[in-house]
């Protein structure tokens, strides 16, 4: 990870280890927990890293990615507004071409670039009580946070939506939303980004589970036979418990089997969720 210099990773394993000091609220069962943490709108505080690694884009280049993605659900009335937030940190090899790198947009690079990405945030109202199909709709917006190029200097949002069912040991759904831009530097290109994830997940026993959960993209600025990025594979995930605190981990990989000009040809991701569940949640 030759992107990630000291006073960032120090920051990183600071946040990680004041995390690990909070007490977890509730004692769920590791099966039942597991499923719920697989819930993109389910009712749990967490707090996300993802490290994901992209090989063979243009030129032989790669690309590194670190995401802290926090969770928090705010109960209205009958309705859950389940805030996420997705803060990307990134390493780019020189003279890559531009690229969707699943939730991110990373524009053509001609020397190596590490910096913070654009910020985006992500709010679904659901119903506190949902049926067998769990549904959530809300807005997505996204900040011209990036630094060293890395993204849009555009403003853009647009809606999202996400629905599933867990039915015994699965859980099934996916995730859509699209992007628009609709304010920012007038040099800069439009941003109408249209992103979709569904995720198959098969629970095994003691939080062993089985994962697939690709982030499909389409650029829909670019020529059609450079828009998609559709990327196939999976993994295998663990709900492990440190003291109280229930940490979920998974790993998977893909590999791209649509991708536009100089995108990469498979990625691999490495995920640690902080849980943090609610005593009602047994």
């Amino acid at each position: 990870m030759k992107y990630w210099h000291g006073s960032k990773t120090r920051k990183l394993v600071i946040v990680t280890c004041l995390i690990l000091t909070i007490p977890a609220f509730g004692v769920a069962d590791d099966g039942e927990l597991a499923k719920a943490s697989q819930n993109p709108a389910g009712d749990i505080i967490s707090l996300p890293f993802e490290y994901w690694h992209y090989d063979g884009m243009a030129n032989s280049g790669s690309a590194d990615a670190i995401m802290l993605k926090p969770v928090y659900p705010l109960r209205i009335g009958n309705i859950n507004l389940i805030n996420r937030v997705i803060i990307p940190y990134l390493g780019i090899d020189s003279n890559t071409k531009g690229s969707d790198l699943g939730e991110i947009d990373i524009p053509p690079t001609l020397s190596r670039e590490s910096g913070l990405g654009n910020i985006q945030y992500q709010g679904f109202l659901t119903p506190a009580k949902p049926g067998k199909i769990i549904w959530g709709v809300g807005p997505v917006f996204e900040l011209p946070t990036n630094t060293s190029g890395l993204g849009s200097d555009k403003w853009s949002a647009g809606p999202a939506a996400v629905a599933l069912s867990m039915p015994g040991s699965w859980v099934l759904g996916a995730l859509v939303q699209n992007i628009w831009s609709f304010a920012g530097p007038n040099r800069e290109p439009d941003v109408n980004r249209f992103t979709f994830q569904y995720f198959i997940n098969y629970n095994i026993s003691n939080g062993w589970y089985l994962t697939s959960t690709p982030i499909i993209t389409a650029d829909w600025e670019r020529s059609s036979s450079d828009q998609w990025t559709v990327p196939f594979g999976g993994g295998i995930g663990k709900l492990h418990r440190f003291g109280k605190l229930p940490v979920d981990f998974k790993l998977q990989a893909f590999g791209n089997v649509e991708k536009p000009e100089g995108g990469p040809d498979w990625s691999m991701m490495l995920a640690v969720k902080f849980l943090f569940p609610k005593k009602t949640q047994k």
